[in-house]
C-alpha cells in the first residue's frame, strides 16, 4: 500500500518528516510498516532512543503525542474518551496527557488582544498581568481587572496555533483515508473519526463556541447554590479572546482542600457527582472533563467549574436507550442488554448476538453479586467496554464520552472521599429518570413525535403507491438488483464453460481426424491445448481466492 496516494504528503513534507521521525525515536515506526514510504531514508532519519523499549507501547504513544504538539495532544485527549476504539489500557494512558505548552511573548499576546477587541489593553482593562498563570495547547490565561473593578481571567489564543492545527489535521485526515484500506482498521472508520476530530478542534479554535456553552450551563444551574459557573464578559470576548469571572478557591487536587472555609470534602464529593449526573439525565448536555484540576472548592462548599472546551450531548432517543440499558442491567436481562448495545452502537453485519448475550450474562452475574460498598463502577464500565470492543461494536461519540465521564467522576470523588459510592447517587437519579419517563408531558411529546412521523408517511405513501401502480400498468416498472462481488465468479463461470466447450469440440475433431492432418487433427490439437490453458486459468483463479470447497463445521 502506497502512502503516496495521500496528496497532503507533498504539501506538508517537512511536517510529515517531523512526525515520522518523532515516532521513530519512540520506537513506533512500525505503525507505517504496511505502507510504502517515498524518500524513506529522509523520513526515518531519526534514531530510536535507547530508552524507547523500556516503556510500554501505550506510554511511548503518549510521549510521542506530547512531543508532536497541541493538535496531537488534543487528538490523544479525545481518543482517551474512546476506549471502544483504542482499548481501555491505551485510553487510560492517554488520559494522562498534559496540555502544558510554551507561552507566547507578552508583545504577541498584546497584539492579539488589541486586534480582536479593537482597543488597547489599557482601554479595555484597568489592570492586566502580562505573565500567564497557565498555558495550554490552544491558549494561555492571564489575570486581569476590568474597568468596573471585577477580577477576571483572560484566555488568549496562541498566535501560531491556527496554521499548525490546519496542517496537522490535514495530515491526520490523509492518514485516516489511508487507514481505511487496511482491513483490520477499516471497521473502526478511521477516515470518519479523523474528519470528526478535524471539525472538533477547528471549532475549539473559535472561543465563541466555548462562550455559548458556558452561558448555556449557567442557565441550567441558575439559582443552584451548589455550583458556580463563571460569568462571561461579552464586550471583552471575541473569537480569540475569552474573558471570564475569576473564581477564588482551591482545586480538588489540592491536599489543603479541607482548609477552605465551610468545606466538607464528603459533601463536596456527593454534590459534585450529583450535579454532573443531573447534567446527563436532566439536560442531556454535560461537562465531559471533570478531572480535579477543572473543579474548584470555593468558600461555603460551592463547586466552581472551569474549562468548557469538551462538552458531551445526548439526544432524547439516545437518552432513552441508555435508560433502557440501566433498567436491563438492574433486571439482569442479558439478552435485552445485548440488543440495546447492538442498537446504540454501530454493530458489524455479522454480529453474533447470542455470544454477546452470553458474555454480558457473565458480566451481569459477576458485578451484580457485589455489594454496593465494594462495587467499583469505573471497573465495571471498562469491562463492559472490553466486551463491546471484542465484538467490534463502535459506540457513538457521546456515549463513549459519557463512559469516560463516569470513570473520571468516580476517580475524582474517591480522591475526596475514599468510601464514596457513585452507584448510590446513580440509583437516586435512575428513580427520578423512570418517573420522568412515565410523566404525562414526556409521553405526550413522544406521542406527538410518532404522530408527526406517521402523518408524513400517510401523506407520502398514496402518491408513491400510485406512481408504482402506473409504472406496472404501463410496463415500465423495473427492479434493479445490485450484485456485489459476483463479477469474478461470473468471469470464472464463463471461462469454465468456454474451456468445456473447446474440450468437447477438440475431442470430436481429434476422433474424426478432421483436416488438415499432421499425424492428428491440427484444429483438434489446437482446441485441446487452448481448453487446457483456459481450464488451468480457472483453477489458478480459484486457488488464489480460496479453496473450491470449504470444510463443514464439525458439530460438537
Amino acid at each position: 500500500m502506497k502512502i503516496t496516494s495521500i496528496p497532503q504528503i507533498y504539501r506538508n513534507l517537512n511536517r510529515w518528516r517531523e512526525i515520522v521521525q518523532v515516532l521513530s525515536r519512540h520506537g513506533l515506526a512500525n505503525l507505517f510498516s504496511g505502507f510504502e514510504l517515498p524518500l524513506s531514508g529522509m523520513l526515518f532519519g531519526g534514531r530510536e532512543e535507547e530508552s524507547a523499549h523500556k516503556l510500554s507501547r501505550d506510554a511511548r504513544i503518549r510521549l510521542a503525542l506530547e512531543e508532536l504538539g497541541p493538535t496531537f495532544v488534543k487528538l490523544g485527549q479525545i481518543l482517551s474518551t474512546r476506549p471502544d476504539l483504542v482499548g481501555p489500557e491505551l485510553a487510560a494512558e492517554l488520559s494522562k496527557l498534559q496540555s502544558d505548552a510554551a507561552s507566547d511573548p507578552a508583545d504577541q499576546i498584546r497584539q492579539t488582544i488589541e486586534d480582536d477587541l479593537g482597543k488597547t489593553i489599557e482601554e479595555a482593562f484597568a489592570e492586566f498581568d502580562p505573565t500567564p498563570i497557565a498555558s495550554a495547547s490552544i491558549g494561555q490565561v492571564h489575570r486581569a481587572r476590568t474597568l468596573a473593578g471585577d477580577d477576571v481571567a483572560v484566555k488568549v489564543q496562541h498566535t501560531s496555533i491556527q496554521q499548525r492545527v490546519m496542517v496537522d489535521t490535514e495530515i491526520l485526515v490523509g492518514l485516516g483515508q489511508l487507514a481505511e484500506r487496511v482491513p483490520e482498521l477499516a471497521a473502526y472508520r478511521p477516515a470518519a473519526t479523523a474528519v470528526e476530530f478535524q471539525k472538533t478542534i477547528r471549532r475549539e479554535l473559535d472561543f465563541k463556541h466555548e462562550r455559548r456553552r458556558i452561558e448555556q450551563f449557567a442557565g441550567y444551574f441558575r439559582g443552584d447554590p451548589r455550583l458556580c459557573i463563571p460569568r462571561v464578559y461579552p464586550e471583552l470576548s471575541t473569537r480569540r479572546v475569552l474573558t471570564l469571572q475569576w473564581l477564588e478557591g482551591r482545586k480538588f487536587s489540592d491536599p489543603r482542600l479541607s482548609e477552605v472555609e465551610g468545606v466538607c470534602v464528603q459533601k463536596l464529593a456527593r454534590d459534585g457527582a450529583d450535579v454532573f449526573l443531573e447534567m446527563v439525565f436532566r439536560y442531556g448536555a454535560y461537562h465531559a472533563d471533570p478531572h480535579p484540576g477543572n473543579l474548584l472548592a470555593m468558600p461555603g462548599g460551592v463547586i466552581g467549574l472551569l474549562d468548557f472546551g469538551m462538552v458531551g450531548r445526548l439526544g432524547e432517543r439516545l437518552r432513552e436507550d441508555l435508560e433502557d440499558m440501566l433498567i436491563a442491567v438492574n433486571m439482569q436481562d442479558a439478552t435485552q442488554l445485548a440488543r440495546l448495545v447492538a442498537r446504540v452502537g454501530s454493530a458489524p453485519p455479522n454480529l453474533d448476538e447470542e455470544a454477546l448475550a452470553v458474555d454480558l450474562d457473565d458480566f451481569i452475574e459477576f458485578y451484580g453479586s457485589q455489594s454496593v460498598g465494594g462495587f467499583a463502577l469505573s471497573e465495571a464500565l471498562l469491562e463492559l467496554v472490553r466486551i463491546i470492543r471484542k465484538y467490534h461494536i463502535m459506540l457513538p461519540s457521546p456515549v463513549a464520552m459519557l463512559v469516560k465521564l463516569v470513570v473520571m467522576l468516580e476517580g475524582t470523588s474517591r480522591l475526596l472521599s475514599p468510601d464514596f459510592s457513585l452507584l448510590d447517587i446513580i440509583g437516586a437519579h435512575q428513580r427520578r429518570m423512570i418517573r420522568q419517563r412515565l410523566s404525562p408531558m414526556r409521553q405526550f411529546r413522544k406521542a406527538a413525535r410518532i404522530y408527526s412521523e406517521v402523518e408524513q408517511l400517510v401523506e407520502v405513501a398514496p402518491r408513491r403507491l400510485r406512481a408504482i401502480l402506473q409504472q406496472v400498468e404501463s410496463g415500465t416498472f423495473d427492479v434493479h438488483l445490485d450484485h456485489r462481488g459476483l463479477e469474478p465468479s461470473v468471469n470464472r463461470l464463463v471461462l469454465g464453460m468456454m474451456s468445456s466447450a473447446l474440450f468437447l469440440g477438440a475431442s470430436l475433431l481429434l476422433s474424426r481426424n478432421v483436416w488438415p492432418l499432421y499425424g492428428v487433427s491440427a484444429p483438434g490439437a489446437v482446441g485441446f491445448l487452448l481448453s487446457g490453458y483456459l481450464g488451468a486459468r480457472v483453477l489458478h483463479a480459484i486457488g488464489k481466492s480460496g479453496r473450491l470447497e470449504r470444510d463443514k463445521p464439525k458439530r460438537k
